[in-house]
């Protein structure tokens, strides 16, 4: 398992170009099976997770053709559903969490899907009640397997109806939207997850020929198609790795540019991080992050501490808590961090506290962090990343650390971020590969 080595204290300048959105990759590659016809997809990010499920669609049948860097083109004509039920399809899907956003469209388009317990990371309980309770709304037939951790799901046909979703769950509602997109007649999907990601599906099912309207907004409309065709789709720009970003620029004081943005669909996230005190520039779609010597949290109004937790879209990501947990450890000021929707996230600030942080993780949801000022650096250490958004924001600390920091395990950062240790490194930063 490899290991990154990071000589930290480095200020860094320059420019970066945000990969492909990971969580709309996840999606938009899942509907290639909605078609028989040619889709063509850009700016799909090269990292593990979104590899490990073009492969899958490889295993299944799919054809797929790369075009050039980031661009393939995909034709789903003849899927063998067979595979379905093999111990390879078993093996592959259950390593990749995204890999449950393929039941929605093998349901649709051929009335059956089998999906073995998905993985992903370690963040706490991540329950799939909410898909399978739009399917069965849509007239699809449920079965759990306890013993084999297996789900099969079954429709002679589906027919479009009135959902009300028991959270706005990203990958349920992008599930059912697919499910019911070849559905007969019109569905209503209350309580819609409405995430860019989202949003991007949404668009490109209906330049296949699928009639969704209330995109952007929690009650989205189905008006059922008899079959899609073909598409040209292109993805964001990853939100949570600008993010990273922000904050990476802040805690090593660099003067960084993070170009194509597409700031319009970042929603809140440049907000959180001014109110942080990270002073930021929008030029054209660039996002400028002038080097500061210090940056200081604000409070609310009454003088109170500032509180920042995630929700569904348009609120905080939950992706980005991380970020500004490790942000906030050289502000000048304090904060509090609550995660709301994940109950294991913030257990890597013990790694952080090793390395000289003022942090007091107050239950498994909410952490203090008193920051430092720059006044004292982290100290490197060794350590482990847990999961892929942890893992980043220790590579962050690390990289405004005194000394060596190495960080273990570091196949959960390749999971979501491409090449990160060449792009940094051409910024001026020391992040060596090994093992």
């Amino acid at each position: 398992m490899g290991a990154f080595e990071i000589h930290g204290g480095k200020p860094l300048k320059g420019e970066l170009i945000p990969q492909g959105a990971k969580n709309e990759a996840l999606q938009v590659l899942c509907a290639v099976l909605m078609t028989s016809e040619k889709v063509t997809i850009s700016n799909i990010p090269d990292i593990i997770d979104v590899n490990k499920l073009i492969n899958l669609l490889q295993a299944m049948g799919v054809k797929v053709e790369k075009i050039e860097k980031g661009t393939y083109n995909f034709k789903a004509a003849k899927i063998d559903l067979e595979y379905l039920k093999t111990e390879d399809f078993t093996k592959r899907a259950s390593g990749l969490r995204g890999s449950i956003m393929i039941i929605g469209p093998l349901l649709a388009r051929f009335g059956k899907a089998y999906m073995p317990k998905p993985g992903g990371d370690k963040i706490g309980r991540r329950r799939l009640d909410t898909h399978f309770e739009g399917f069965t709304y849509l007239g699809a037939k449920f079965n759990f397997d306890p013993k084999t951790y297996f789900y099969t799901v079954e429709a002679k046909k589906l027919v479009g109806t009135y959902i009300h979703l028991d959270e706005a769950s990203v990958t349920g509602t992008a599930n059912i939207v697919m499910a019911a997109v070849l559905a007969k007649g019109e569905t209503t999907i209350y309580n819609a997850a409405c995430e860019p990601y989202l949003q991007q599906l949404c668009k490109m099912l209906n330049s296949m020929g699928a009639k969704i309207t209330g995109i952007g907004s929690n009650m989205l409309k189905i008006k059922g198609v008899k079959e899609l065709g073909g598409c040209y789709h292109r993805i964001l720009p990853d939100m949570i790795e600008i993010g990273s970003f922000i904050g990476l620029a802040a805690m090593t004081r660099s003067e960084i540019t993070i170009k194509d943005v597409s700031y319009p669909d970042l929603g809140i996230i440049p907000s959180i991080f001014r109110k942080l005190g990270i002073k930021m520039e929008l030029k054209g779609d660039d996002l400028y992050i002038p080097a500061q010597d210090s940056y200081e949290i604000e409070k609310f109004i009454d003088g109170s501490i500032l509180n920042v937790s995630d929700a569904p879209w348009p609120g905080f990501t939950p992706d980005l808590l991380s970020i500004v947990l490790v942000t906030a450890i050289q502000a000048k000021g304090s904060v509090l961090i609550h995660q709301k929707m994940f109950e294991s996230r913030l257990f890597f600030t013990d790694k952080l506290i090793d390395m000289g942080a003022q942090i007091i993780l107050c239950d498994p949801h909410r952490a203090v962090v008193i920051g430092m000022n720059h006044e004292h650096r982290l100290r490197g250490i060794s350590m482990t990343s847990p999961d892929i958004r942890a893992g980043v924001s220790l590579l962050i600390a690390a990289l405004s650390a005194e000394g060596k920091s190495t960080i273990h395990n570091i196949e959960q950062i390749d999971r979501g971020y491409e090449n990160i240790d060449v792009r940094l490194n051409n910024l001026g930063a020391d992040i060596r590969r090994i093992g």
